[in-house]
């Protein structure tokens, strides 16, 4: 029902591709899955595996630094290592953030971008991460920053500025945010860390005029869902804009909805046939590199907002494996070569 014609090659071709996938919360995994993860990654010759380190938040290990979240991310970096796997670690996520972890109660949303004691208080967590290139592929300082296009009012009119969230218009004015927080990691960490955006909700909304001229950010990633935005058409623009920048682009999240509705909306629906599935990621898979969102190691149990791919007993795991290994053959504008395994 979504199949569209794959989109032609990039004009300008210095390099060849790569892909991996995101699991934000791979760092919480028990030993057992995060193998069955890391096996199965291995066999679709994947490079790069993005998660979160705010991602046990929720189990009340509040801070994105502590010393638990940090000893399971040196076993997971190792782990990954062994299998020629880097990461790519994104520090801290708006989700987390809008769902009132100890950042939003202490300061709500606005202010965590916008106020200067704010600011200061985060770092890098560098006891952890320098000199490790060989295990880290970049950093991320926020998983979709400033992302959001409602205001959500929490019922006392004290509370409004805390849950403002304004969006596109919100990124537009606050480009700075990232080339500061971009600045102050390069700052602690190893002069050869790979500095990156972390995407925003679409394609126009995730490449910034400033992020291309940061002297500290390295790489903007692109989060783009609706199929459209895979053409050829969509990203050449960005793509040169990119190249004539000095920076590097890379697809970071991408996914195929296991529904009938459309991809960029993907809460419910009808399962779609395997068939037409997999000749969506067929025809989708971007021509820049690319980061799956997302590969989970078990069964999928097709919950709401359902893209991911299950490395047991999946009937797309298969075609999204296929994709990943021949992504290392197409070319694409942007060398990413010295960074990998």
């Amino acid at each position: 029902m979504f199949l569209l014609p794959k989109p032609t090659l990039l004009l300008v071709h210095t390099a060849n591709s790569f892909a991996g996938p995101s699991l934000y919360y791979a760092v919480g995994l028990y030993d057992d899955n995060r193998t069955t993860l890391l096996e199965g990654l291995q066999s679709a010759n994947v490079k790069v595996l993005r998660v979160w380190l705010d991602n046990l938040w929720w189990m009340g290990w509040a801070s994105c630094c502590n010393d638990t979240v940090l000893e399971r991310l040196d076993d997971v970096m190792l782990a990954a290592n062994s299998y020629g796997i880097k990461l790519l670690i994104d520090m801290h996520s708006y989700n987390a953030l809008a769902a009132g972890d100890v950042f939003g109660v202490t300061h709500g949303i606005e202010d965590f971008y916008t106020d200067r004691r704010a600011i200061g208080l985060r770092s890098a967590p560098h006891s952890c991460c320098d000199h490790l290139s060989d295990y880290i592929f970049g950093f991320e300082a926020e998983n979709e920053a400033m992302t959001g296009d409602v205001s959500v009012l929490r019922g006392m009119l004290a509370l409004i500025r805390m849950y403002v969230v304004h969006g596109q218009t919100f990124i537009q004015d606050d480009q700075q945010w990232q080339c500061d927080r971009a600045a102050t990691i390069k700052g602690q960490l190893s002069d050869d860390s790979v500095l990156m955006t972390g995407g925003e909700s679409w394609m126009a909304e995730s490449v910034q005029p400033d992020f291309l001229t940061c002297d500290y950010l390295d790489v903007v990633s692109i989060h783009a869902y609706a199929p459209t935005d895979y053409y050829t058409s969509s990203s050449e623009t960005y793509v040169q804009q990119a190249l004539s920048a000095g920076r590097k682009l890379i697809m970071e999240e991408w996914g195929a909805c296991y529904f009938n509705t459309s991809s960029n909306d993907c809460p419910s629906g009808r399962a779609l046939p395997p068939a037409t599935r997999n000749a969506n990621i067929e025809g989708w898979s971007a021509k820049l590199p690319w980061l799956y969102w997302e590969v989970i190691p078990n069964a999928d149990p097709h919950w709401d907002n359902d893209y991911e791919i299950g490395i047991v007993d999946d009937p797309s795991w298969s075609t999204l494996k296929q994709a990943a290994q021949d992504a290392l053959d197409a070319p694409a504008a942007f060398d990413f070569s010295e960074y990998l395994l």
